[in-house]
C-alpha cells in the first residue's frame, strides 16, 4: 500500500496549517537542544507553546511563534520569547529585551502601526542593524 499522504509546499498550506508546520519544524530543532516543546491549543498568556528544558532547573519559557521578526505592544511585560524563521534558520529571543534595542536602533517607534494603542511591527527581513544582536539568538 503506498503512503497515504501527498507532500505539499509551505505555500500550499493555509495560515493555520503553516503555524502547525512551523511548530513541528521548530520542535525538531529544539529537540536537538534537549528542549521539549508543548503546543497550546490557544494563546495562553500570549504563548503559542511552552519550551521546557529539564536540564536548566526545569526552566519553561512561553513562546509566541511568528512567521517573521515581530514586536508587539501587547507582548510587553509578558515575559514572552518570540520564535521565527528566515529560510532554514530559526531565531528565539526574549521579546522585551530585544525590543528595547530595536526601539533605539530603528524607526519602528515612529511608525503608524507602532503608535496605535495595541501597536506592533514586523520586519519582512532582518534589518542590517539587528543582524549582530539576533545572531546570538539563532538556533
Amino acid at each position: 500500500m503506498p503512503i497515504p499522504f501527498k507532500k505539499k509546499s509551505y505555500q500550499e498550506l493555509n495560515s493555520r496549517r503553516q503555524e502547525s508546520y512551523n511548530f513541528q519544524k521548530l520542535s525538531a530543532v529544539l529537540a536537538d537542544y534537549g528542549v521539549v516543546a508543548i503546543r497550546l491549543s490557544d494563546d495562553w498568556n500570549g504563548a503559542d507553546f511552552l519550551a521546557h528544558d529539564p536540564d536548566r532547573d526545569g526552566e519553561t519559557i512561553r513562546v509566541q511563534l511568528k512567521g517573521r521578526l515581530t514586536f508587539s505592544k501587547t507582548y510587553i511585560g509578558q515575559k514572552l520569547w518570540i520564535a521565527f524563521r528566515v529560510e532554514e534558520k530559526w531565531f528565539l529571543f526574549p521579546h522585551d529585551e530585544i525590543l528595547e534595542h530595536v526601539l533605539t536602533t530603528t524607526n519602528i517607534g515612529n511608525t503608524e502601526s507602532w503608535l496605535k494603542p495595541d501597536g506592533g511591527y514586523s520586519f519582512p527581513s532582518i534589518p542590517k542593524q539587528l543582524h549582530a544582536i539576533l545572531a546570538a539568538y539563532q538556533l
